[in-house]
C-alpha cells in the first residue's frame, strides 16, 4: 500500500524522540513520528524521575548536562511556540554524596572547565543543609536483609552540593511540549502505528513499513524507540559494527511522603545522589518524596526480554529495598506497608551512556541507550541527531570527522564522537547510571 512520502521518519515519540523531530523540523525537514503508543510521552518517558543534574564522570556528559539545562530553564523560549500548558523545571539543587566509585576529584575538573557552580560540603555542612540526615558512611550497599545493613559506622561522609540542578516535574508533559512545538513545525504524529520493517536499497533506507501494511517512503529514519531500539536495529539488520549494546531494563520509583522538615514552605527539598546506600531521592512541591536505585552491585537487576510484557504494578521487594535505604539516611522517613510508586522499562547501554550516531546503513541513525541518565539532556539531544544528520547526508563521515557541537548557551565544544556507537568501552566513563 503506497505511503505518503516524507523526508524522515522518527521512530519513538517519547521526550528524546520529540526532541529530534522538532529539531529537524525546525531546519526544514519534512518529519514524521510514528509510535506504537497512544500519545507523546507514553513510554519511558512517563516513568522518568526527571532530574537535572551535571555529574558525570566525562567532560562530554558534564558539558551536555550543563548546556541542556539551560533548555529547561528557558523552556518557552526553547520551544518557540506557544503549546499551552507546559512542563515546569524546579531549581532545587542536588547533593551528591561522596562515594569511592566516583570520588569529586572525578568531576570537580569537569564542573570547574565547564563553569558548573558548587560548593563542597563537609559532613556538617550536610547535616545543617539537610535536616535530619544521617551523615554515615556505609559503603558499599547491601541488602537489607544483610547484617550488615544494620550496622553502625563511625565513619561520616560529605557531599558536591550544585545549586542550578533541579527536576521537570512533569516529564510526560515535557514530550507532549516538544512534541506540540514539532507539530507547529509542521512535524505529523502517527500514534497507535507499530513498524513492521526498515526497507533498503544499495545500503540506504528507503521506506518503514508498518503494521498495518502499509509504507512511509523516506530517505532518513532515526531509532528513538527506547527499550524496542534494538528490535528497530535489527529490523534494518544494523548492529554490526556496534562496540556496545542496549537491552531493556525494568525499573521501579518509589513514591513516598517526604519527612518533616525536608522541603521547607512546601517545596521540594534538596534532591540527593545517593551511591553510598545505593539511591536517589528527589522531593517534590506538596510534600512527596520519589526514591530510585542507582543499581548497586547487591541488587540483581531486571532484565527484560519483551518490553510489552513487563507488569505495571511495583513489587513489594523492590518497594521495601529502596525506601528502607532511604530511611537509613532519612531516619525520619515512615515506611509504608503498601508499595507505591512507577514502573518503567528503560533502554540502558552497557555502559550506561548512550549512543547518537549514524550506523553501518546510510540514513539510518540511532538515538539509543538513553534510558536512566538523558531525560535531563532532551533540550539538547534533538540538536546533537540534527548535526550529525545534516554533516553526514552532506558527504562528511561522522566516523572519520565526528560532528563537534557548540552548545549556544554555554559555548561549551562537545565531541559526538562520545556518543559513537564504535566507542571503545570502559576507558572514560564510570560505567554506572552517572554516566
Amino acid at each position: 500500500m503506497p505511503g505518503k512520502r516524507t523526508d524522515v521518519v522518527v521512530i519513538g515519540s517519547g521526550v528524546i524522540g520529540a526532541s529530534v523531530a522538532l529539531e529537524l523540523a525546525r531546519r526544514g525537514w519534512q518529519v514524521t513520528v510514528v509510535d506504537k503508543a497512544g500519545g507523546a510521552g507514553h513510554g519511558s518517558t512517563s516513568a522518568s524521575s526527571a532530574v537535572v543534574r551535571f555529574n558525570f564522570s566525562t567532560a562530554a556528559g558534564v558539558a551536555t548536562a550543563w548546556e541542556a539545562h539551560f533548555g529547561w530553564r528557558s523552556w518557552t523560549e526553547h520551544l518557540g511556540r506557544d503549546v499551552g500548558p507546559l512542563a515546569r523545571y524546579v531549581r532545587c539543587g542536588m547533593a551528591m554524596l561522596d562515594v569511592d566509585v566516583a570520588p569529586r576529584s572525578v568531576y570537580l575538573p569537569l564542573f570547574q572547565n565547564a563553569g558548573i557552580p558548587f560548593e563542597e560540603w563537609t559532613s556538617a555542612d550536610l547535616s545543617e543543609r539537610i535536616l535530619g540526615i544521617d551523615v554515615g558512611r556505609y559503603w558499599p550497599p547491601k541488602r537489607i536483609d544483610d547484617d550488615e545493613f544494620w550496622a553502625e559506622t563511625e565513619t561520616t561522609l560529605g557531599a558536591v552540593y550544585t545549586p542550578d540542578a533541579g527536576f521537570v516535574n512533569d516529564p510526560q508533559l515535557a514530550a507532549q511540549n516538544l512534541a506540540a512545538a514539532a507539530r507547529a513545525h509542521g512535524a505529523e504524529f502517527r500514534f497507535h502505528t507499530s513498524v513492521r520493517g526498515i526497507e533498503r536499497a544499495h545500503g540506504r533506507v528507503t521506506a518503514v513499513t508498518l503494521a498495518d501494511g502499509s509504507r512511509i517512503p523516506c530517505g532518513v529514519v532515526v531509532n528513538a524507540a527506547g527499550p524496542w531500539s534494538t528490535r528497530i536495529n535489527e529490523l534494518a539488520s544494523v548492529g554490526s559494527d556496534f562496540t556496545v549494546g542496549c537491552r531493556p531494563l525494568r525499573q521501579e520509583v518509589a513514591h513516598v511522603a517526604a519527612p518533616a522538615g525536608f522541603g521547607a514552605d512546601n517545596r521540594a527539598g534538596i534532591c540527593v545522589a545517593d551511591m553510598d546506600l545505593g539511591i536517589y531521592l528527589r522531593g517534590e512541591a506538596g510534600g512527596g518524596l520519589l526514591v530510585g536505585g542507582t543499581e548497586p552491585e547487591c541488587d540483581p537487576l531486571q532484565w527484560v526480554d519483551d518490553p510489552d510484557a513487563v507488569t505495571a504494578h511495583p513489587t513489594t521487594a523492590v518497594f521495601e529495598a529502596q525506601v528502607t535505604r532511604a530511611a537509613r539516611r532519612l531516619p525520619a522517613l515512615e515506611i509504608p506497608n503498601r508499595a507505591r510508586g512507577v514502573v518503567g522499562v528503560y533502554d540502558v547501554a552497557d555502559d550506561w551512556t548512550p549512543i547518537y550516531d549514524r550506523t553501518e546503513l546510510d540514513g539510518f541513525y540511532v538515538a539509543m541507550g538513553t534510558s536512566g541518565n538523558q531525560f535531563k539532556n532532551a533540550p539538547v539531544v534533538g540538536k546533537f541527531l540534527a548535526a550529525i544528520i545534516e554533516q553526514t547526508e552532506n558527504g562528511v563521515d561522522h566516523d572519520e570527522r565526528p560532528v563537534r557541537f557548540v552548545g549556544e548557551h554555554t559555548g561549551l565544544a562537545i565531541d559526538l564522537s562520545a556518543f559513537s556507537r564504535k566507542r571503545p568501552r570502559g576507558t572514560e566513563n564510570s560505567g554506572t547510571v552517572l554516566g
